[in-house]
């Protein structure tokens, strides 16, 4: 009898089982999942996508009712609120390039009109520089899957599955990831890796590789 199948751009939830499926790093680790797991998961996600949709339009049409002589504190709250939904996309079900674009193209927008606003102060155009390349460099670490899921507020992974999701990414995906922690907690996830490498019989050659990456 053949499975519910897999989606082919799963969202968090969904993710989540699939780092867990037949994974022995991990302290609950799903095996051989019924129909009805998989089908959950895919429709707590697609909830999660129809009020992120819904969400979005909100947004959107906060961005077209500005007025040319809007408030700064209401703008910096928009591009706030712009650079969240982005993130949040990250994490959502199904293709989702489209939307991230149009999020970008309104954080852009936003940040011309505060560049108007801070035309002449070379300090505050400094910071509006450093912020545009500190944005670019994070959505470039939201490509991989874990960056946002491991930012979501109301993030799946427990904290005793953090190592075991680590030792499971691709070396890319880890290499992103590892940017979200200073050195005193690396320091800690490499002591709880080798920990869980150690009671592994027999780790496989991928594995150690991402253990090497983890304390390199």
């Amino acid at each position: 009898m053949s499975k519910a199948p897999f989606s082919n751009k799963p969202g968090r939830h969904e993710r989540h089982l699939l780092r867990k499926l037949d994974n022995p790093l991990f302290p609950r680790p799903v095996i051989d999942p019924a129909d009805e797991e998989i089908l959950e998961v895919q429709r707590l996600d697609h909830e999660e996508l129809l009020a992120f949709i819904t969400e979005l339009r909100q947004l959107v049409q906060q961005a077209i009712e500005l007025k040319p002589n809007e408030e700064s504190q209401v703008i910096l709250d928009l591009k706030a609120d712009l650079d969240k939904s982005y993130e949040k996309a990250c994490t959502m079900a199904d293709e989702q390039e489209g939307n991230k674009q149009a999020i970008h193209q309104l954080i852009n927008v936003i940040m011309r009109t505060i560049r108007v606003n801070a035309a002449g102060d070379p300090q505050a155009e400094q910071q509006l520089n450093e912020e545009e390349q500190a944005r670019a460099l994070h959505f470039a670490l939201l490509e991989q899957p874990i960056v946002p899921d491991l930012l979501d507020p109301d993030t799946l992974i427990r904290e005793d599955e953090l190592v075991p999701c680590l030792l499971s990414e691709s070396k890319e995906g880890l290499a992103a990831a590892l940017e979200l922690f200073d050195e005193e907690q690396r320091t800690q996830l490499v002591a709880q890796a080798e920990q869980l490498v150690e009671a592994m019989d027999s780790p496989p050659g991928d594995l150690l590789a991402r253990l090497a990456q983890l304390k390199g």
